[in-house]
């Protein structure tokens, strides 16, 4: 039970990937700021790349703007100025007139004020001529710019008026009820005709306003209808929505490019559906708006300034414009001078005409070019958070270094792409920051991970094994450490045993300095051997040797690589026995055993403490074989199953049949002589003796003892020879029970 405790708490890539998925969703769901801050300058970034999108044509922009004011001189102008431009639009045929300006407060020229004090004055000294006052009430109203304002309002029929609303009961506090009251009656006309609302609505969803700065009363009464012009930048200072409902007391009021949008469709139903979380829709006529529950439109911008046609109102009072420019149009009228500064913010400039969002809204909801956020494009952007972090969790741990970073960058360049290509293909915003975050957290945080426990899985396996293995075979596990599997495992491998004839006799020989150094003279010259054939050095058991090849790392040439090793040992033997003779030093003589087979490798040991080794029938058997050199005579002898494996490349000559202690079934035993191209020397040699050992297992002795005695010539001290000999004469005087197999049973290890 704690062990599995233990492998439950222990952290894995898995893991890792499944919390930063649920730590991206949670702060997904939560809205972080700064995350949302990224994802809208993200949107602001697909925007502009989309390129520059042409407006429907119908809405156009007469602006207050540098010219203008140059010609017309600086603002605010008379209000007879913005009269002869109503006439003058109504002239040309603008089909709706929207003024996102406000005149809140009565136009008090020089001339009022000059006839308002004169008419005190006649009335102090108490003049009762009455041709006098008329003459005055008529100067009064020639001089009284609001009302020629509003007539010319009320004349063309066309006009929208703007107003905004106080969104804070700090704003309001100098005002009293009736005023607010004043306000609201003011801008009835710009109120939702139909409301459908539920019976419990979210208040705090909606955009609420606590009064309004509307215009006189002359002009409200003479236009068509109104609409407020708030502006609510993001928490950047970037406009990207338009609110389409304010509550204001009791009612629900619509902007101005909406109470325009009414007029220029000749008054259809202009109607809001209210539901328990907020806004469910916003409706004209037949054209649905779509908006978040609180009521904003998340605005399509078009393009940079000037994407919409600007004109000058000089241009326009001074008829230099052609006569059908306007015909049938929709015509916003607002300020593009810097000095007046009715500058926004947008995603295209920081620098952006406040009328032109007017505009931008028309056009959008004319053409219904939106773009779409909604409910479920949030449910597709939680999917694509789980979908594309689960890819990355799972595909990461399983490619190494250079692959996983293409991978990353693939699967970053694919999804970026299609998210960018949706957006500017179908309008829809769909999140980029959080999947694309939430893949590239993965890939650090395993990528750490791994680095961390791969850096210590090479440490340990350093530590491991470099008294063991080669250091070229080292490098190639810590290249990829999966190759050492850690436990038992069954597989293919050869191993080698090498043991020094008589080490007790010599050892008795020699004082404890002198055995230490000629014993690690031998082993260090052994050890090397087995190195250069990338071989596993098992372990040290005293003055004997065991290696293992084909592990850790698969060789499928172990046998070879094994009997190489063999042969290069006896070599170098001879070497340091030459050199040991001139030293005057006793000279070491080493068997060496070698068999091949299915074998248990891995750590095998306790918990604290373990080794990597190999077990098994396969390994017992190559310590035996050591042992039957002695019986032999021979240096290198290697089982049937190690021949099978290097017959091809290396010469052999069969010595036996066995029945090792410990084992039932015989084994072929083979004594390994030298590599094919130096077997040109021992081919008679070889081929007389197993002539010899023919007949032998034919137990014709006789003939058996000639044949080996032929090998004898070649190689006076054969020792098999010899044996064989002896072993003929002896089966000749007690010929061995029948049937016979030929079979020679070890009694010695």
């Amino acid at each position: 039970m704690k062990e599995r405790l233990k492998k439950w708490g222990a952290i894995s890539p898995l893991k890792i990937t499944l919390f930063i998925i649920f730590l991206a969703l949670i702060l997904f769901l939560a809205d972080v700021t700064f995350l949302r801050f990224m994802e809208l300058k993200a949107l602001d970034l697909r925007m502009v790349s989309r390129g520059n999108l042409s407006s429907g044509g119908e809405t156009v922009i007469v602006a207050i703007d540098e010219k203008s004011l140059s010609e017309l001189g600086r603002w605010p102008w008379p209000r007879t100025v913005m009269a002869r431009l109503v006439d003058r639009l109504k002239d040309y045929g603008a089909k709706v007139v929207g003024l996102d300006v406000i005149f809140s407060e009565p136009d008090d020229n020089a001339s009022i004020k000059t006839i308002t004090e004169l008419s005190r004055e006649i009335a102090r000294i108490d003049i009762t001529d009455a041709r006098l006052k008329g003459l005055l009430e008529r100067k009064r109203g020639a001089a009284d710019t609001d009302a020629a304002l509003a007539g010319s309002v009320a004349q063309a029929k066309n006009v929208t008026l703007g107003y905004f609303f106080h969104l804070s009961d700090k704003e309001v506090g100098h005002l009293t009820p009736e005023q607010i009251k004043t306000a609201a009656a003011d801008i009835a006309n710009g109120r939702y005709q139909m409301v459908r609302a539920a019976k419990k609505t979210e208040e705090r969803v909606f955009i609420r306003a606590y009064s309004a700065v509307t215009n006189i009363r002359k002009l409200t009464d003479a236009a068509e209808n109104s609409g407020y012009f708030n502006a609510f930048p993001d928490s950047d200072g970037v406009i990207r929505w338009a609110p389409m409902v304010i509550k204001f007391q009791d009612d629900y009021y619509a902007p101005l490019s909406l109470a325009m949008l009414l007029q220029y469709r000749e008054w259809p139903m202009l109607s809001l559906k209210i539901a328990d979380f907020g806004i469910e829709s916003v409706m004209l006529d037949d054209l649905v708006i779509p908006t978040d529950e609180t009521g904003r439109l998340l605005v399509n911008f078009l393009g940079p300034a000037k994407t919409f046609p600007h004109y000058s109102i000089s241009d326009v009072l001074h008829g230099r414009l052609p006569a059908d420019l306007f015909k049938d149009k929709i015509v916003l009228v607002g300020a593009t001078a810097t000095g007046i500064y009715d500058m926004r913010v947008t995603p295209y400039s920081s620098v952006y005409p406040g009328v032109e969002i007017h505009a931008t809204v028309i056009d959008n909801i004319l053409h219904q070019n939106f773009l779409i956020h909604s409910g479920w494009t949030k449910f597709i952007d939680f999917c694509m958070i789980l979908v594309l972090g689960l890819i990355v969790g799972v595909a990461i741990p399983r490619a190494r270094a250079a692959r996983g970073v293409l991978l990353i960058l693939v699967l970053l360049t694919v999804f970026v792409g299609a998210n960018t290509y949706v957006f500017s293909r179908y309008n829809i915003w769909l999140n980029l920051i959080y999947p694309v975050l939430t893949m590239m957290t993965i890939y650090l945080a395993i990528t750490v991970y791994r680095y961390i426990t791969e850096e210590r899985e090479k440490k340990k396996i350093r530590g491991a094994f470099q008294y063991y293995l080669t250091a070229s075979v080292i490098t190639e596990m810590l290249k990829d450490p999966t190759k050492l599997k850690l436990g038992g495992d069954k597989k293919d491998l050869t191993v080698l045993f090498s043991d020094i004839r008589g080490f007790t006799t010599i050892s008795e020989k020699l004082t404890p300095e002198e055995l230490v150094h000629l014993l690690n003279e031998y082993l260090t010259a052994m050890t090397d051997i087995v190195f250069k054939y990338d071989g596993l050095l098992d372990k040290y058991m005293g003055d004997a040797i065991m290696a293992v090849f084909g592990a850790p790392l698969d060789q499928p040439d172990h046998p070879v690589r094994a009997c190489r090793t063999a042969l290069d040992m006896i070599e170098e033997l001879k070497k340091l026995q030459q050199k040991w003779s001139e030293e005057g030093r006793p000279v070491l003589h080493i068997g060496v055993g070698i068999n091949s087979g299915d074998m248990v490798v891995g750590n095998m040991g306790s918990q604290m403490r373990f080794d990597y080794t190999v077990m098994g029938d396969s390994v017992n058997l190559g310590s035996r074989l050591e042992g039957i050199n002695k019986e032999y005579g021979t240096s290198i002898i290697i089982s049937e199953y190690t021949y099978e494996g290097v017959k091809d490349v290396l010469v052999c000559r069969e010595l036996d049949s066995v029945r090792v202690k410990g084992k039932k079934l015989p084994v072929k035993i083979y004594e390994l002589l030298c590599d094919k191209k130096d077997a040109a020397p021992l081919e008679a040699f070889v081929q007389r003796f197993n002539e010899g050992l023919d007949k032998y297992k034919q137990a014709r002795w006789d003939e058996a003892v000639a044949a080996f005695e032929k090998v004898l010539d070649i190689r006076p001290d054969d020792a098999p020879s010899l044996l064989y000999i002896q072993r003929c004469k002896d089966m000749k005087e007690s010929p061995p029970p029948q049937p016979w197999d030929g079979v020679f049973t070890m009694t010695k290890k």
